[in-house]
């Protein structure tokens, strides 16, 4: 089997995201997407797009614990929260125009 990047299977590999999206939902992460969890993957298993087998991207996906899905969203979350605080001074920061 080829190797390709992760980017070039993304649409071979629908339904394995779809299934894991299931799981997660089953198991009461009722706000989980198949985006999310790729990006998860991206950022947290494959530390990018390298080049994979398909039958190793199923894989990972098939064996994404909850816990590194949770923890990514959590850190996702809590950058969010410090970028809007990040704005907010530096919109009070700003000196008015009179």
């Amino acid at each position: 089997m080829e190797e390709k990047t992760t980017e070039e299977w993304r649409s071979h590999i629908a339904p394995a995201l779809q299934c894991k999206l299931s799981e997660f939902k089953m198991i009461g992460y009722e706000a989980a997407t198949e985006e999310e969890i790729w990006k998860c993957l991206q950022e947290k298993v494959w530390k990018g797009t390298p080049k994979k087998r398909l039958h190793e991207i199923v894989q990972d996906i098939f064996h994404l614990p909850a816990s590194v899905y949770m923890n990514f969203m959590t850190l996702r979350a809590l950058q969010s929260e410090e970028d809007d605080l990040m704005a907010s001074i530096k919109a009070l920061s700003q000196p008015k125009d009179e």
